[in-house]
């Protein structure tokens, strides 16, 4: 009769693999010491660029975060051009110079939405768009802002279909995003102004249907009866 086999766990085998992996790691160095002792030289150049760039992209950050929090006052204040040039005077950075400088930054992209939101409340549209459009960031939240965004200047400019799209596009970023809603209504309204009824419907009914509790509901039932 055979002896009962041992099972190996998952940590033997873990191990095992290491061992195996650090004996033929020792066996390729020694065979290859010379050529190794080149490239681990270039590979400390590379590391050490990695990490300057890192530490640069994280001070950038901290700038742009610290301009934007003082401009933010201006903005809220609605000077939307004395946010968008700075004030020399207090020293405070316009929003136009921290997407200049820190734009590929989190907080310089986040700077982009803002540039583009003063641009628009002073109608001044095709350079709201080109700030939106510029928005390259990670946050699904500001993708969907910069793409709502757009479609507002389309819809100020009375390009409805456009708008419609733009908000729809906004919308299908995430369906977590809290105005996700808004975005469908918006698009919904304005194919119902160019009389794609069929469109607007759809909208109407998916709102309802996928986001009952939200505040935009009640107002689609009134949509609803211009286009059932």
């Amino acid at each position: 009769m055979l002896a009962k086999q041992k099972k190996i766990s998952r940590k033997e085998i873990k191990q095992d693999t290491m061992v195996t992996l650090y004996y033929k790691f020792v066996a390729f160095f020694t065979e290859n010491k010379k050529v190794i002792s080149i490239s681990a030289g270039v590979l400390a150049v590379v590391v050490i660029g990695f990490l300057i760039f890192n530490n640069a992209r994280n001070s950038a950050n901290e700038a742009a975060n610290y301009a934007l929090t003082r401009v933010m006052k201006i903005y809220s204040a609605g000077a939307y051009q004395q946010a968008i040039k700075g004030d020399a005077g207090s020293k405070i950075m316009g929003l136009e110079q921290i997407v200049k400088e820190y734009g590929s930054s989190a907080n310089g992209e986040q700077a982009k939405i803002f540039l583009a939101n003063s641009y628009y409340f002073l109608k001044k549209y095709d350079l709201a768009m080109k700030s939106y459009d510029d928005y390259s960031g990670g946050s699904d939240y500001l993708k969907a802002a910069a793409l709502a965004g757009q479609a507002a200047c389309y819809e100020a400019q009375n390009n409805a279909e456009k708008a419609g799209d733009l908000y729809m596009k906004a919308a299908k970023v995430s369906s977590e995003n809290v105005l996700t809603p808004q975005y469908m209504l918006y698009a919904g309204i304005n194919y119902m102004n160019i009389g794609k009824n069929d469109e607007a419907r759809e909208i109407f009914h998916a709102i309802k249907k996928d986001y009952a509790k939200s505040a935009y509901t009640r107002e689609v039932e009134r949509y609803l009866s211009l286009v059932e």
